[in-house]
């Protein structure tokens, strides 16, 4: 079976129906739920009669008082629970990492220059050279002025050099 590719046309009218699709089922979704939180709102907690003395409503103000008392209760208790399900939870990841140990990864070759590697280390805030040749000294080179005559001819000293040789010879 050959494979056609779809036009534009097409493909954008497929995405324009799965979008309206999709748009209408979040709106179900949300009637759904306004239904399902009206429901338990009707079952959980009835309407107060409003009709009565005032002896009558505080009774009722009372009732809602002690109510909300130990919802209140019962949030803290739970709160505390996990919290400490938490702290458990970290103390038992601590322990696998001290039993399995932390890899170190391989580490990569970086080419850096020195100055950027002191940067990177110091942070931007401290200007630090590696330019040691810049904290030398200057020191001027003293020119040695060879005398003349011993850059005149070889062979005037090696004769002389045989000369010597025969004096010592003679004593």
């Amino acid at each position: 079976m050959s494979e056609k590719k779809m036009t534009s046309s097409r493909r954008h009218h497929l995405k324009s129906l799965i979008l309206s699709v999709a748009a209408n089922l979040i709106e179900e979704e949300k009637n759904e739920l306004v239904v399902a939180k009206d429901a338990y709102l009707a079952e959980n907690c009835p309407t107060p009669d409003k009709n009565g003395d005032q002896a009558a409503l505080m009774e009722i103000c009372k009732k809602l008082q002690a109510v909300i008392d130990k919802i209140d209760e019962e949030r803290y208790d739970i709160e505390a629970k996990v919290k400490k399900t938490d702290k458990e939870i970290d103390d038992l990841k601590i322990k696998v990492v001290d039993l399995v140990g932390v890899k170190k990864p391989a580490l990569k070759k970086v080419r850096m220059s020195a100055d950027s590697m002191l940067q990177a280390l110091l942070g931007s805030k401290h200007k630090v050279t590696m330019d040691l040749r810049s904290n030398l000294k200057q020191v001027k080179k003293e020119v040695k002025e060879e005398p003349t005559e011993a850059v005149g001819d070889w062979r005037k000293n090696i004769e002389d050099k045989a000369d010597r040789k025969k004096m010592f010879e003679t004593s």
